[in-house]
């Protein structure tokens, strides 16, 4: 991998020293990091490591505590953003800063303008975003709304926006976790023409693929320290697993073929329409069988997480869906997580902090939610705590919930462990089906090791799982069938073994036939449309 670095060149950042607090948690504890001109550098680390704060640090939105901030071999002060930009550092955030009901053009000139009057700025903005857009690979159309474009499109102006603003150095955060495979390697693409040009790149991202794939140095964080930095050519992605969680991690799935039994979820035309009259789920029909995993993979917002509203007893539809072969009520009626209890299934939601958890509950409280009736729960009309308290002792150790505190409110758990509150909860009540969506989204590498172990011990046992990750990675390696949803359909069903992340990948941005002959702009142009719906 070549760099424009020289032996004698200054780093383009150097930070010496960094430490911050927030009361009496330290997120950053002496950090020292030296980040060289014309480079990729990565850094990954376990949420929670300081990646974000040290990144925040460096970008003005937060004041170190102790420590130096170097760029280009002079100390500056950065006390706010505008001082970053000033100092030649962009940043493109995971959750874009744009506003949508503006055009590409003015999100990029919104903040940078010349004077009071807008139109020379736009029209010099317009110069400027063509020559950038021809120089990086960026095209974009700088009438079009933000809306109207897709997010793959959506980042390349949060890049154009830090260019355009003359930034040398950019830090991208977890900048693939909404694109597809095509619009990822085309996002490579153009950092490495950045590279080229002598620009810095700074890339936090939790995907190990990634940093082998395009970083030229990594840097690895635990527990708000730096724990190392190497040339990416001279590691391994089980290296640098090891060095984010202390110790080995097994990074593949161990899994026998599966074993498929009777059929214990039959949806056929289900149908969702929202208080907007757009249609969410049309005409989806499947089968989940015991003893397999079916992945769902696709974009977010394009029926998934309805699907599992559904399904889950939270929302309304029409169609038909039997569980172990006996009718569910879709209409709200009779319809809704408790009675979906009764029927067999159990379900991880999405978000746990929204739709998993009470967050200022007790771990005991939330692991008792949705089955406190249980009979030996209760001691006459009473609730026993007792029991409660007990079981989530139980259950907690044997998920390796940490702190094993029973008592401690599930907002004071890290996001892997708040996970794993919620799997203990719903897989050791035995069910015939899981439903479980987005399982490690936030989630440490060592858990995400444990979340892959319990699900396929889940399917070992005979019990159906629907699974929905937008991570294909994740996709692949648990799922025994995979199909795939775009705008509300399903574009078709393929096997694991066969298939890859390009094919399903087209497949995500409703596309058939032969991936070589279709380019990123088709994806994208696709992508744009999908989720905004049919009136019905």
């Amino acid at each position: 991998m070549t760099t424009t670095t020289t032996p004698s060149a200054a780093p383009a950042i150097e930070l010496k020293g960094i430490s911050k607090s927030f009361g009496p948690v330290q997120a950053n504890k002496d950090i020292s990091i030296r980040v060289m001109p014309g480079t990729i550098h990565g850094i990954i680390g376990e949420n929670g490591a300081g990646k974000s704060t040290l990144m925040s640090i460096l970008y003005g939105f937060y004041r170190a505590d102790a420590g130096e901030i170097w760029v280009a071999g002079k100390k500056v002060e950065i006390p706010d953003s505008q001082a970053a930009i000033a100092a030649g550092i962009g940043m493109v955030f995971q959750h874009f800063k744009l506003v949508e009901t503006f055009t590409v053009l003015e999100n990029i000139v919104l903040g940078a303008e010349d004077s009071a009057m807008l139109r020379p700025s736009l029209a010099r903005a317009r110069r400027e975003l063509k020559a950038l857009a021809d120089e990086y690979e960026l095209n974009v159309d700088p009438d079009a709304l933000v809306s109207d474009i897709g997010v793959g499109m959506q980042q390349r102006v949060e890049i154009l926006k830090a260019l355009y603003r003359r930034a040398d150095i950019l830090i991208l955060d977890e900048p693939t976790g909404v694109l597809t495979p095509a619009e990822a390697d085309h996002l490579f693409r153009i950092l490495e023409n950045l590279r080229r040009e002598g620009k810095t790149i700074i890339l936090i991202t939790h995907k190990l693929r990634e940093i082998m794939e395009i970083t030229d140095t990594v840097s690895v964080m635990r527990r708000g320290q730096m724990t190392a930095t190497v040339k990416t050519a001279e590691t391994s992605p089980a290296a640098l697993a090891e060095l984010m969680v202390g110790r080995k991690v097994l990074l593949r799935v161990n899994k026998t073929p599966a074993q498929p039994g009777a059929v214990i979820l039959d949806v056929a035309d289900l149908n969702v329409t929202d208080d907007k009259g757009v249609h969410r789920l049309k005409g989806v029909s499947l089968q989940v069988r015991a003893g397999e995993v079916l992945g769902i993979a696709g974009v977010a917002g394009n029926g998934q997480s309805e699907l599992l509203e559904v399904l889950g007893g939270y929302a309304r539809a029409t169609g038909r869906v039997t569980m172990n072969g006996r009718p569910i009520d879709l209409t709200g009626r009779s319809s809704d997580g408790q009675s979906r209890r009764r029927d067999g299934i159990a379900h991880v939601p999405e978000d746990r902090q929204a739709e998993g958890l009470i967050m200022d509950y007790a771990a005991w409280e939330n692991i008792a939610f949705g089955y406190q009736n249980d009979a030996r729960f209760r001691r006459g009309p009473l609730m026993d705590h007792a029991a409660m308290m007990q079981d989530t002792v139980d259950k907690m150790g044997r998920f390796d919930v940490r702190p094993l505190d029973p008592k401690l409110a599930a907002k004071n758990f890290s996001g892997g462990n708040q996970q794993k509150i919620v799997l203990a909860r719903e897989i050791e009540r035995n069910p015939d089906l899981l439903l479980i969506g987005q399982p490690t989204r936030g989630v440490d590498i060592g858990a995400i090791e444990f979340i892959h172990q319990q699900i396929i011990a889940l399917r070992d046992q005979g019990k159906a799982i629907l699974l929905v990750s937008v991570e294909l990675e994740e996709i692949l390696a648990l799922s025994d069938r995979i199909a795939v949803m775009f705008d509300g359909h399903m574009m078709g069903e393929r096997d694991p073994a066969t298939t890859n992340e390009k094919e399903l990948g087209m497949l995500m941005a409703g596309m058939t036939g032969d991936p070589g002959n279709v380019t990123v702009t088709e994806i994208e142009r696709n992508l744009a449309h999908a989720g905004t719906g049919t009136k019905v």
